[in-house]
């Protein structure tokens, strides 16, 4: 969920010349007759994010900071098939300055263009073969400016930092694929001052301190995560643990200064979790979670995968339900492209209606004549903004909600359910498009509904009844 709220001297210049020739010379390796791979994969939003020609399938991020300086000392392993011959591939990476890249532990040369980081790995790649590049990097990274004026990426506090990455942010401290299609399994390892807690998603495997003063925990997450939902928070958080269904560790933290005021909340999570297990089938993770912040650290609250990240003001029950339901949609069943994040959003404001009827006595149909009513979500089809900067505005929200709500009222509650269930079972841990949804919702009503797709969808202007 993201509402809103110089020239160069000579030794330069004969650097960059020995850089081309090395990126010349590593094409000549008269084996493969590769190519480049993309540079961007054409999102109807972010054109120039991620990459083409490969698909990642791991993620070793191991970082050390310093928040004295806000220096970060970064090296990632990048586990990933060639989806074509390969002569060379891209990286997204913001700032930050690259010391070294090597291609299955073979030096490659590299070249940095903008956002975009090429490597050209010595032997090129044949299509089909599993390769590891690894990307030696350092230096301070700086927030990235969303086109709706927010910021995410690296975000620096008083005693650490936090790191969120919808839509883009996660390139400025790491570089990757950074497209919500390339979804991989990531280990991340986080030194920091001792006294202070280092916290990332998924399930935490070890925590070590070191003689000179650090303390190094390590991070897991088994199951397949697109970038922007990776996260890494570092401060004087409060930790606590618990289990959820049966089996599930839960882990949350929290600024000393949000401790009390969030702790009845927190406890309710595994019991939260358990309530939408009921209505949307199996938790699709091995880790939950949540972490809340200073007021001051982020201005929204974000789905980071198994671990939830909120601002202590947002910390209430309609946007933790949200966040949790997001776990299933969004984050399981993650969006082919920016423009399906409708179907994100919508099912996780719906989940909020489904609450609001159980825990406040708001039937769902009340929750929908509000969001009827109100113009705001009326100013565009939920799966069509009109530019990046419209990505979190209402309709997607709340309209996107008000689709779901006309599909139950034209295939009854018994074939919703099975929707609601079906639906992230059928695209768990993949990625799905509008056109995937409304095929399957059309199966399970064994019926063509294109009159309510044409209205609520995809229509431009407001029914003149709900």
């Amino acid at each position: 969920m993201r509402r809103r709220g110089g020239t160069r001297g000579t030794t330069a210049a004969l650097a960059a010349a020995v850089t081309a020739l090395a990126l010349l010379a590593g094409g000549c390796t008269g084996g493969v007759d590769g190519t480049p791979g993309a540079a961007g994969l054409r999102d109807p939003y972010f054109p120039r994010l991620g990459n083409g020609g490969y698909d990642v399938r791991h993620y070793a991020l191991d970082l050390a900071y310093d928040p004295a300086t806000g220096r970060l000392d970064g090296t990632a392993e990048i586990t990933a098939r060639a989806t074509q011959d390969l002569s060379a591939f891209n990286l997204d990476l913001a700032g930050l300055t690259v010391d070294r890249t090597t291609v299955d532990g073979a030096p490659a040369a590299f070249h940095r263009a903008g956002d975009e980081l090429t490597l050209r790995p010595r032997e090129e790649l044949r299509e089909g073969t599993e390769f590891t590049a690894t990307v030696t990097y350092s230096g301070v990274p700086e927030p990235v400016t969303d086109p709706d004026g927010s910021e995410e990426g690296w975000l620096r506090t008083a005693d650490g930092a936090v790191a969120v990455g919808q839509p883009a942010g996660s390139m400025s401290w790491f570089p990757g694929n950074h497209h919500p299609s390339d979804k991989a399994a990531y280990d991340i390892t986080l030194t920091v001052p001792s006294g202070l807690r280092a916290l990332s998603n998924g399930v935490m495997t070890s925590e070590k301190r070191a003689a000179d003063g650090r303390t190094t925990t390590v991070w897991h997450a088994a199951e397949p995560m697109a970038s922007y939902l990776a996260t890494v928070m570092l401060g004087r958080y409060e930790t606590g643990t618990a289990t959820a269904l049966g089996s599930v560790p839960v882990v949350t933290a929290v600024e000393p200064s949000a401790a009390a005021g969030s702790a009845g909340l927190r406890a309710e999570l595994p019991g939260i979790l358990a309530e939408q297990v009921e209505r949307f089938g199996p938790y699709p993770f091995s880790a939950a979670g949540a972490v809340v912040t200073a007021d001051d650290t982020l201005a929204y609250a974000l789905e980071t995968q198994t671990r939830p990240v909120f601002p202590a003001a947002a910390f209430d029950r309609a946007t933790l339900v949200h966040e949790l339901a997001h776990q299933w949609f969004g984050n399981s069943v993650t969006p082919a492209t920016w423009r399906d994040l409708w179907l994100s959003e919508g099912f996780a404001t719906y989940a909020e209606w489904l609450d609001a009827e159980e825990s406040e006595d708001v039937p769902v149909g009340t929750s929908f004549a509000r969001a009827f009513a109100e113009e705001d979500n009326w100013a565009f089809p939920p799966a069509a903004p009109p530019t990046a900067a419209n990505l979190f505005d209402p309709p997607v929200y709340q309209r996107g909600a008000m689709v779901l709500h006309k599909l139950r009222e034209a295939v009854g509650d018994e074939a919703f359910e099975k929707i609601l269930r079906g639906w992230p079972a059928k695209y768990r841990h993949a990625n799905a498009s509008t056109d995937d949804f409304t095929a399957y919702a059309e199966s399970v009503a064994g019926t063509g509904l294109d009159e309510l797709w044409d209205v609520w969808l995809r229509g431009d202007e407001k029914p003149e009844h709900p």
